[in-house]
């Protein structure tokens, strides 16, 4: 059943195994405000309490997905609230790449500065052919501060990252794709069926066992052994009703209804 909550410009719906959070500050082009930020963060406490398995992340309009901060909000803050912003905005996005349940940004249009962060926190990035992504904070004077400089590292390496971030290179939406940015492009027509595939593909597997390997990724990510981590979620996973269920599907070549239990 849909359970959808909206808290100023920030909504959440959540439709069985399927959470979606939508930013609807569409005459702004989604522009993040500090409340916004905030709104987000609830949405996003929810989401890891719910029973959703897998959770997008979207943009309301045609227009833009987000293209960051708002400017007009943040440029009369001091330093020291400045401050608070940029923790702000790291712990929301924190707490989004930490989710249980993979997340996916459904991107479209402007993608810039803090709204790239935003996407680049999700584990997965869907983009439609008119999207257009960077991280232009140079061009005003700041540097991108909601882990922009880390994520994209880690996603394109350092030289393509000073490239996007010094250079003020913006990317189109193959682009990203060919440098690992975004993993799919699609037609605008078809960007949210095919994210609604993918996000189908993900609540339909074992949840324990999706949630485990998205932990595993990210700790490898990180320098943990695969080695020790890979043997301990395999102990986890065996004593499952969810294996006993994907065994006897092979078996039988019939679909297994996973629980996760």
């Amino acid at each position: 059943m849909s359970d959808p909550t909206r808290v100023g410009a920030v909504s959440l719906d959540i439709d069985g195994a399927t959470a979606t959070i939508t930013l609807q500050r569409e005459r702004k082009l989604n522009a993040l405000t500090p409340e916004m930020l905030e709104q987000l963060g609830d949405a996003i406490a929810a989401v890891r309490t719910s029973e959703a398995r897998v959770l997008l992340v979207l943009g309301a309009g045609e227009k833009a997905f987000c293209v960051g901060a708002d400017i007009n909000r943040f440029a009369d803050l001091t330093s020291v609230q400045m401050l608070g912003g940029a923790a702000l905005g790291h712990r929301v996005f924190d707490a989004l790449a930490a989710l249980p349940q993979p997340s996916i940004a459904v991107l479209h249009g402007a993608t810039f500065g803090g709204g790239l962060e935003l996407a680049l926190a999700c584990d997965l990035r869907v983009a439609a052919t008119t999207t257009t992504l960077g991280l232009p904070e140079v061009g005003l004077g700041t540097v991108p501060g909601w882990g922009g400089t880390e994520r994209l590292v880690e996603l394109v390496g350092r030289g393509r990252a000073k490239d996007v971030i010094l250079g003020r290179r913006t990317l189109d939406a193959h682009t990203a794709h060919a440098w690992g940015v975004v993993t799919d492009v699609a037609d605008p027509e078809h960007l949210q069926a095919t994210a609604a595939t993918l996000a189908d593909r993900i609540a339909t597997a074992a949840p324990v066992a999706v949630r485990l390997a998205k932990t595993i990724i990210d700790a490898a990510a990180d320098g943990a052994p695969s080695r020790v981590l890979e043997h301990l979620a395999g102990a986890v996973t065996s004593s499952t009703e969810d294996l006993a269920a994907g065994i006897a599907g092979f078996r039988t070549s019939t679909v297994p209804q996973f629980t996760g239990r």
